[in-house]
């Protein structure tokens, strides 16, 4: 089969097509035959060996994909050949024509989801719905501040947070982005460039400030954030590039909370519980991927560089 193999860390030339040998599972294991992958981040950090990632060599990125099941261990019990699914995970990397998987890491892919939509869930969507609602504990009524709305684990919430019941209000850099992010079902869409913008979060909410912020760059933004948050209010770090300063006096007069979130720290009871909701709103519509590029397998050094791209409108994909 043809996969894409890393052999040491570094810029986008170190992303090789090779042909290497087919897949075979294991008892409890799942070969893919990928349709499309998903690329985000995370995948650049690793193959560049930055932000405290790394990789065993060779190394096929990609956490993300959808397609078919190939071939199924003697004790798998959940999907069968030919079932339509996703991949949360995987053990071998996502930029190939087949992936490995455990048992526990496919999830069905339901009729009405694309393979490449299917490619967008795994990361962005986990990692949406875990800062929501394990992390914040996010409820019905609250209003949510999501900085970088219209980039894919941004859409991810404001569909989530949307269906949930809350009150969303997104951020974007460009007039395209925002239109996005109201597209995709939030109540109000803003400039995060403009430095009034969280001036305005607090008069859209009469004064009283937001319930939770979703941070994905909180080495800019965390210490603003912090003015516009409500009593209680919590702040999820999504994602940051260095480090902030920040006031703590502006958490001790509201009883804020900064909370951290990391994908791998999920448990695999949480895990089970996100993917059952992520499965159900997907069939039943409240949940709808959005990609925005889309390249061949022998393209991933671009979508590399498409995923980093300031102003993102949805997600990367690569087809297989």
């Amino acid at each position: 089969m043809k996969a894409i193999q890393v052999h040491e860390h570094g810029d986008i030339d170190v992303l090789k097509l090779e042909e290497i040998s087919d897949l075979q599972p294991g008892d409890e294991q799942v070969v893919v035959s990928i349709k499309a992958a998903g690329v985000n981040p995370v995948d650049t950090y690793i193959r560049a060996g930055i932000n405290n990632y790394s990789a065993l060599f060779p190394h096929c990125p990609g956490k993300d994909a959808a397609g078919t099941v190939l071939k199924v261990g003697k004790e798998v019990t959940r999907v069968k050949a030919g079932d339509r699914v996703y991949c949360a995970g995987n053990l071998t990397g996502a930029s190939a024509e087949q992936t490995l998987c455990n048992e526990n890491q496919v999830q069905p892919l339901p009729d009405n989801i694309s393979f490449e939509q299917g490619a967008c869930i795994g990361v962005p969507y986990t990692t949406a719905w875990r800062a929501l609602f394990i992390r914040a504990h996010a409820m019905p009524a609250e209003t949510v501040l999501i900085h970088g709305a219209s980039g894919g684990v941004g859409l991810a919430a404001v569909q989530l947070a949307k269906a949930a019941g809350l009150r969303v209000i997104g951020t974007a850099s460009t007039d395209v982005g925002r239109d996005l992010v109201l597209a995709n079902g939030a109540h109000h869409a803003l400039d995060h460039n403009d430095p009034e913008h969280l001036q305005e979060v607090i008069a859209l909410t009469g004064g009283q400030g937001v319930n939770l912020i979703l941070e994905m760059l909180a080495n800019v933004n965390l210490g603003h954030d912090l003015s516009a948050l409500a009593k209680e209010g919590r702040v999820v770090v999504i994602g940051s590039r260095g480090p902030v300063e920040i006031n703590p006096r502006d958490t001790m007069a509201r009883d804020a909370a900064i909370l951290g979130m990391a994908l791998a720290n999920a448990t695999p009871a949480e895990l089970r519980r996100i993917h059952a909701s992520i499965v159900a709103g997907l069939e039943n519509g409240s949940l709808n991927p959005v990609v925005n590029k889309s390249f061949p397998l022998a393209q991933m050094g671009l979508a590399h560089e498409a995923v980093l791209e300031p102003g993102a409108c949805g997600n990367i994909v690569v087809t297989v």
